[in-house]
C-alpha cells in the first residue's frame, strides 16, 4: 500500500497528493476549518427547509380554521332563521331550519378539529430535525476530538 493516494485533479498531471498524516498543522486546521463551515451552512439549509414546511402546515390550519369559523357563522343564521320561523310558522319549517343548523355545526366542529390539528403540527416553529441533526455533529466531532 503506498503512503500517497492522487487526488482528481492530480491524477489527470499524475502528481501525488499527500495523505492526511503527511499534511502540516496548517492545512489540517484549514481543512477543518472549511469542513465544520460546510457542516453549518448544510445545517442552516437543513433548518430553513424544516421552517418553510411548518410555517406550510400553520397556515393550511388557519385558512381551515378561518372556515370553520365562517361555517360557525352560517350555522347561527340558520339558528336564527329557525327561530324566526318556529315563531312564524308551523313545526316543519323551523323543524327543517334546526336540522340545517345541526349540520352546519358538525361542519364548523369537524373543520375546526382538524384545523387545530395543523396548527399544533407546526407549532412550536422550531426547527426539530436540525437541531437533533446538530447535536449529533457536535457528540460525533467531541468523539474523534478524544481519539
Amino acid at each position: 500500500m503506498s503512503a500517497v493516494q492522487p487526488s482528481i485533479d492530480e491524477e489527470a498531471v499524475g502528481a501525488p497528493r499527500p495523505v492526511a498524516a503527511e499534511l502540516g498543522t496548517g492545512e489540517l486546521v484549514k481543512q477543518a476549518s472549511q469542513q465544520m463551515s460546510d457542516l453549518v451552512r448544510a445545517e442552516m439549509r437543513l433548518g430553513m427547509a424544516e421552517m418553510k414546511h411548518k410555517a406550510k402546515q400553520t397556515g393550511v390550519g388557519a385558512g381551515m380554521l378561518s372556515a370553520a369559523g365562517l361555517t360557525a357563522l352560517y350555522g347561527v343564521g340558520a339558528g336564527v332563521a329557525a327561530a324566526i320561523a318556529a315563531i312564524a310558522n308551523v313545526l316543519p319549517v323551523w323543524a327543517a331550519a334546526l336540522i340545517i343548523m345541526g349540520a352546519l355545526f358538525v361542519i364548523a366542529a369537524v373543520l375546526g378539529l382538524i384545523g387545530r390539528s395543523r396548527v399544533n403540527r407546526g407549532v412550536p416553529p422550531v426547527p426539530e430535525q436540525a437541531l437533533e441533526s446538530t447535536k449529533q455533529d457536535v457528540i460525533e466531532i467531541k468523539e474523534r476530538a478524544r481519539r
